[in-house]
């Protein structure tokens, strides 16, 4: 069978999407702008939406693709749909888009200007649009939560939050299946929408010490994202929209999707905190010469 090509291979989604691949037997080519050892048994393939000399390799043979957008190609016009196109022209069929829960109610978001060109582009397309990710909480925000305080702009609205892991299985389905999953949408949740103040309670409660929500307004939000190191306005900009759906109750609803695609229930958040509990655990303080250590 024809190799399926994933970009975004090593990320959240990616990886457990990979091994879903691999397990099933099928071949996997993976799309990276730095091929290197990070996924072991895989040749990864030079890859980078902007740089069109990479794409025919990359493209070459592959009939179906994941494609998960990098956060800093914010203009997909420019920087992510070119090479779509080219991957149509040289014979892939089939498009597995990681988008987002809402883009089809909020066009000003890269993911809803992505899933307007395929739907007119004659490709089949599969939408996944998952819920937050469980997996920011350990990411993203891990500094904060460290730190003791969760602050997003998301006031007393309800997320349902969902892992990754998860959504890389309903992803590798449809890679797996593209006949059953052709031109339609799936919106993987976990089993229950929190608000963040319950966030943080059951952090406190896995972690062991008091994480704060301090639930700030967009604007203080944007600017402290935007002024953090490595952040930028478009960053800010796109993460502020994100919670402001939650802000509006537009993040709460939950789906059976998981359940449907996969055949097994959604993970909650108290069993993720628990597996990710080392993300939010300082590291330890180096001892000082002559400093005893027990």
């Amino acid at each position: 069978m024809p190799p399926v090509l994933v970009t975004g291979a090593t990320g959240n989604v990616g990886r457990p999407a990979v091994a879903a691949l691999l397990a099933a037997g099928r071949e996997v080519r993976v799309a990276t702008r730095e091929p290197g050892g990070e996924l072991s048994g895989i040749e990864p393939v030079r890859f980078d939406f902007t740089a069109p000399h990479t794409w025919p390799a990359a493209f070459d043979g592959v009939q179906t693709m994941l494609l998960i957008r990098p956060p800093q190609l914010g203009n997909v016009r420019r920087d992510l749909l070119p090479a779509i196109d080219a991957a149509r022209r040289l014979g892939v069929r089939h498009v597995v888009f990681l988008s987002l829960a809402g883009a089809d109610r909020l066009p000003v978001l890269p993911h809803a200007a992505v899933e307007r060109w395929l739907r007119r582009s004659g490709l089949d397309w599969t939408f996944v649009r998952p819920s937050f990710f469980m997996q920011n909480l350990s990411t993203t925000h891990a500094p904060d939560i460290r730190a003791g305080i969760l602050p997003v702009p998301a006031g007393d609205g309800r997320t349902a939050f969902v892992d990754a892991d998860d959504v890389g299985a309903v992803a590798a389905a449809a890679l797996l299946h593209p006949d059953q999953h052709r031109n339609r949408s799936w919106t993987p949740t976990g089993p229950a929408a929190l608000t963040y103040h319950e966030v943080a309670a059951v952090l406190t409660d896995v972690l062991g010490h008091r994480i704060h929500y301090t639930r700030p307004g967009p604007l203080a939000y944007w600017r402290r994202t935007r002024d953090l190191p490595g952040g930028s306005s478009g960053f800010a900009a796109v993460t502020t929209a994100i919670y402001t759906t939650a802000l509006l109750g537009l993040a709460a609803g939950l789906s059976q999707d998981v359940r449907a695609v996969t055949g097994r229930a959604p993970g909650d958040l108290r069993a993720f905190a628990v597996r990710e509990r080392a993300a939010w655990t300082p590291p330890a303080r180096p001892h000082s010469a002559g400093e005893a250590a027990y």
